[in-house]
């Protein structure tokens, strides 16, 4: 054999050996990355069966193009005014939403946002069996964007919660609901971001999970679970410029939720603590003032006079660096706290002042217009009911803190309360020109209603100052 020939062999053989050698080290790699990716498949068939949709249909004005200062002028016109304008009423027509929740107890109790389910008329509930059932609302929050349901059902399979305070920014999380209707679709991310306040929202009450997970119209109320297949979020809004996903969603932690199912469940409305302070997020010249090391804390512009605050020694320019033993890195983090305190609980309340860490003993007051707590289950007023409303007697402490007596409204439904635009929350003191002082006399007002009128009724309404303001609407019995 020639030298050159001798060459041309022993190179093809090493080539062929670190080819070989390269390719079994790629298949290695491959087999250690897929051994590292989530096993999503079992999460899905694990929890897919609690996974429910949810469908609502709403009666609305078919006049809903109309301008809505000329609805309220026309409210306020008399009969004879109206008459003279020759306005013919438009018939109500049906408009359909589609949702999606999840089944946390095997008798039927179901969690989806507040949102979903709001005004609707009838609200249907697709499980994943395809068995539907008609559900029954047992309590919404506003503030916090939840809803509890409840369908006659049982042996149900459901949900298990985890603790959404361990959850880490970049974990693994799976979305399970209906986009777009489409139902039960499932959709992976990671957790972008904690303690979120989205822009536009008038309350800061829930401190957001952030993620990437592709969320649209339609996901709204299903779970996000982390990878061990436990529910740490609840799917409540998007961050987007044209209504579908941009990869910026946010959901409501686990245990913001558990606390306010808690209270739904138990009196069908949500009680949540309030300090009484004006805040604002520490810069770097206010810790340098204030002789901080670094920006940190709920700087507190005002103490609101007769607040809880105030009765705890809280001072205007205080610092509040910790509440109910957990630290306060910024202003957004405080009401996110106190609001899972329920009203008359005594916690502490760490604070900077004068450069000196102090810590004080504050006993929660209550945020009024939002947490009026009922003494009981809601009362439904009698079938025959012409005004349209479900109310509750007002907690003595309310009755006490606002000075009024009345009755709390907890569902509007459809009827001449909710075109008068009565909402959940309002205090009726007075009917009929008559005060109202508890849901008996409430009720027997509304029996001796005339079936054809229009009925004045005074309200008290939390304003955009949280100041609670009485008007007077009319509602046209017909």
């Amino acid at each position: 054999m020639s030298r050159s020939l001798y060459r041309t062999e022993r190179f093809y053989m090493l080539w062929s050996r670190f080819t070989a050698v390269l390719l079994l080290g790629l298949v290695s790699v491959a087999s250690l990355e897929a051994a590292e990716l989530p096993d999503f498949v079992s999460l899905v068939e694990r929890n897919g069966p609690a996974i429910v949709n949810i469908s609502t249909v709403q009666s609305v004005s078919g006049r809903s193009g109309r301008n809505s200062d000329l609805e309220e002028l026309l409210r306020q016109l008399s009969p004879e005014d109206r008459s003279q304008l020759n306005i013919e009423e438009a018939p109500q027509r049906q408009r359909g939403g589609v949702g999606s929740g999840f089944i946390i107890s095997e008798d039927g109790y179901i969690i989806t946002n507040h949102h979903v389910v709001f005004n609707a008329d009838t609200i249907t509930v697709t499980l994943n069996d395809r068995r539907e059932f008609i559900a029954e609302v047992i309590g919404t929050d506003e503030l916090s964007d939840m809803a509890l349901l409840k369908i006659d059902a049982v042996a149900l399979p459901k949900v298990e919660f985890g603790d959404s305070e361990l959850l880490k920014v970049g974990e693994w999380v799976l979305a399970i609901g209906s986009p777009f209707g489409l139902e039960f679709s499932a959709a992976a991310g990671i957790v972008s971001a904690k303690g979120r306040t989205v822009p536009g929202n008038a309350t800061n009450y829930v401190a957001f999970i952030q993620t990437d997970v592709a969320i649209n119209q339609g996901n709204s109320g299903g779970p996000l679970f982390n990878l061990d297949g436990k529910v740490i979020g609840i799917n409540s809004q998007i961050l987007s410029s044209t209504g579908g996903s941009n990869g910026i969603s946010f959901a409501i932690p686990s245990n913001v939720a558990l606390n306010v199912i808690e209270q739904l469940r138990e009196s069908g409305s949500v009680s949540r603590g309030l300090l009484g302070v004006v805040i604002k997020d520490v810069n770097h010249a206010l810790a340098e003032a204030f002789r901080l090391p670094k920006p940190i804390g709920a700087f507190v512009d005002e103490v609101q006079a007769g607040s809880a605050a105030e009765q705890a020694g809280v001072r205007n320019n205080d610092i509040i660096v910790e509440f109910n033993g957990r630290e306060i890195e910024t202003s957004a983090q405080l009401p996110y706290y106190v609001g899972q305190i329920r009203p008359g609980e005594r916690t502490s309340l760490g604070i900077i002042r004068d450069g000196r860490a102090l810590e004080l003993e504050v006993v929660v007051g209550s945020l009024p217009g939002t947490d009026l707590a009922a003494s009981g289950a809601a009362v439904r007023p009698p079938r025959d009911n012409s005004v349209g409303v479900v109310v509750s007697e007002l907690a003595q402490s309310d009755v006490a803190a606002l000075s009024i007596t009345g009755v709390l409204v907890e569902q509007v439904r459809q009827g001449p309360a909710r075109r008068a635009g009565l909402i959940a929350g309002d205090i009726i003191i007075m009917l009929d020109r008559q005060p109202v002082s508890n849901v008996e006399q409430f009720n027997d007002i509304v029996n001796g209603l005339p079936e054809k009128a229009y009925v004045p009724i005074r309200i008290m309404r939390q304003d955009g100052a949280g100041q609670m303001r009485g008007t007077t609407l009319v509602l046209e019995l017909k």
